[in-house]
């Protein structure tokens, strides 16, 4: 049967005594009562309050409400993200990334060190071989984020994952906070290997530990927050990164800087554009450090 447009057909039988529809979920029940949707005739069972009136339970399932995806009203962070019922699973993850790699690390000795440690170019006796970077083991950049050697190394930098991760986490959510950890980690090994000695080792998540540190300092001025507690620690940490020997400077200044940029994309994108903004951000910020891979890479076997 032909119906016309917009008037969804009654159930047959539908209409009882009284001349009044079914509920379209429960035909006995007549009910004078449609969802401002869809027009079906709902019973109070089936009834779902809305900003204007009632609608039923398929519509309510099927969106918002407002024309758009069900999730659109939902409550966003600062930088749209969705508010997590854990504002700490990404960082919980990440400190468990880093412990076991750690372990590791001691059960294998300077073995899995020397494979996964950021290296330009060198020679390693042990295999007769150029290895690093260079020589297109490009793993090192991302590996390195994960690695340490000594306890007070890595107790530092979970620690201040620890401190600087929940808030950036909840701020911007999950998918954000992980994607500005993981560039600001690769923005400090791409610095560091354009600029370090070519056979000179480095490893450690400084990097992005520094990158969240900068988008603190960028979170908390859109906020409009009190910088002075956040520049003074960020001032404290660039003395120590300069003055303290054995320190790989690059990593730390590359994450910075690549972590402040990519927050200040994240959390000064205007709403309507939001995600293309971010996307945009991100992708720029990648292309970045691919870059400056390509271009130290050339500069060793060129």
């Amino acid at each position: 049967m032909d119906q016309v447009p917009g008037s969804p057909q009654e159930p047959q039988n539908a209409r009882g005594d009284d001349g009044l529809p079914g509920c379209y979920r429960h035909p006995d029940r007549p009910t004078g009562i449609r969802c401002t949707r869809c027009e079906r005739p709902i019973c109070p069972d089936c009834m779902v309050s809305a900003s204007v009136g009632f609608q039923c339970p398929d519509c309510v399932r099927s969106g918002s409400g407002t024309g758009h995806a069900p999730g659109a009203t939902a409550p966003r962070t600062i930088a749209g993200g969705t508010i997590a019922a854990d504002p700490r699973l990404v960082t919980k993850i990440l400190l468990g990334i880093n412990a076991a790699v750690f372990l590791a690390v001691l059960a294998t000795g300077d073995e899995l060190v020397g494979r996964l440690d950021l290296l330009g170019l060198a020679f390693d006796p042990s295999r007769y071989q150029l290895v690093g970077v260079a020589e297109g083991e490009w793993y090192r950049l991302l590996t390195a984020m994960f690695l340490h050697q000594q306890i007070p190394h890595i107790a530092f930098n979970m620690l201040s994952l620890w401190w600087l991760g929940p808030p950036l986490e909840a701020a911007l959510g999950r998918l954000r906070f992980i994607a500005l950890y993981m560039l600001a980690g690769l923005g400090g090994s791409a610095l560091s290997y354009l600029l370090a000695a070519q056979n000179q080792p480095s490893l450690g998540a400084s990097g992005a530990i520094f990158g969240l540190l900068g988008a603190t300092a960028v979170l908390m001025r859109r906020m409009r927050y009190d910088m002075k507690p956040v520049l003074i620690l960020l001032g404290l940490n660039l003395a120590f990164t300069f003055l303290w020997p054995h320190i790989a400077w690059q990593a730390h200044v590359g994450g910075l800087v690549v972590g402040a940029a990519v927050a200040f994309g994240m959390v000064h994108a205007p709403r309507d554009r939001r995600n293309a903004v971010h996307l945009a951000t991100c992708a720029v910020a990648l292309l970045a450090i691919g870059a400056v891979v390509w271009v130290r890479t050339l500069q060793l076997v060129g």
